[in-house]
C-alpha cells in the first residue's frame, strides 16, 4: 500500500486543516495509507523519504533548517510532492531551496476573490484530459514568480482592471516538474476548502496528486 504524508498549520484563512481532511479523502479513496500532521517537525522525520508522496498544506510560517534539508533530499531521492494554492505556493517564504524545489512562489492576488478563467494548454496530458480548455473560476488570482523549467499546464491572463501594468500576462496555474528523482505538482487554485467542489480543480488536484506519488 502507498503512503502519503500531510502535514498541514499556518495561516487559517486558507483553512488547512480542513484541505488537508479533503486531500486525505482522495488520497483514501485511491487506496493510499495517510498520515496527517499539524507540525513542521514531521517534516525531519528520516521515515519520510519512505512515503510515496507528501502534500504541505501550510501557508506562510517557517520550517527550521534541518526539516527542510530532510524535506528536499527526500523529493530529490524520489518521493513526490503534491499541493495547491497558498498551502504549498505560499509556504516558506524565506526558504528559497523549498521555492526551487516547488517552481514558483506567491507575490500577489490583484483584486483579491474576484472571477476569471482558467486556459489549459496541455488539453492531451492526462492530469488535464477531459477538462474545458477554458473554464471559469473564482477565488484570489494568484500572480506568482514562476520557474521557467516548469512544465505547464494551464495558465490565466490578467486584465489590467486592478492593477494596469499586469494587463494581458499570462501566468501559470498549474504545473508539474521533477525535482531530483521527485515528481513535484502544483495547482495556485484552491483558496477554501468549499473549492474542492468545482469539478475542474477537484479533478486537477486529484490526478496531479496521483501523478506525483510514486
Amino acid at each position: 500500500m502507498r503512503e502519503a504524508l500531510i502535514v498541514w498549520g499556518g495561516w487559517s484563512g486558507h483553512e488547512p486543516e480542513q484541505g488537508a481532511n479533503v486531500i486525505a479523502g482522495m488520497l483514501e479513496e485511491e487506496g493510499f495509507k495517510v498520515y496527517l500532521e499539524n507540525s513542521t517537525e514531521a517534516f525531519a522525520d528520516p521515515a519520510i523519504a519512505d512515503m510515496s508522496l507528501i502534500v504541505p498544506i501550510y501557508t506562510m510560517s517557517k520550517i527550521e533548517k534541518e526539516e527542510l534539508l530532510n524535506l528536499t533530499k527526500a523529493v530529490e531521492g524520489g518521493v513526490g510532492l503534491a499541493g495547491y494554492h497558498g498551502g504549498m505556493g505560499d509556504a516558506f517564504r524565506e526558504a528559497v531551496e523549498y521555492q526551487f524545489m516547488v517552481g514558483g512562489q506567491w507575490v500577489a492576488h490583484p483584486g483579491n476573490i474576484i472571477d476569471y478563467h482558467v486556459d489549459v494548454t496541455k488539453p492531451e496530458d492526462p492530469i488535464m484530459e477531459g477538462i474545458p480548455t477554458r473554464f471559469p473560476y473564482r477565488s484570489e488570482h494568484y500572480y506568482m514568480h514562476v520557474d521557467p523549467s516548469n512544465e505547464v499546464l494551464a495558465t490565466t491572463t490578467f486584465t489590467g482592471d486592478h492593477a494596469y501594468w499586469i494587463d494581458g500576462v499570462v501566468m501559470p496555474v498549474v504545473w508539474k516538474r521533477k525535482h531530483g528523482k521527485g515528481r513535484v505538482f502544483y495547482s495556485s487554485l484552491g483558496h477554501v476548502a468549499s473549492e474542492f467542489k468545482v469539478p475542474e480543480m477537484n479533478t486537477i488536484m486529484r490526478r496531479g496528486l496521483l501523478w506525483a506519488a510514486r
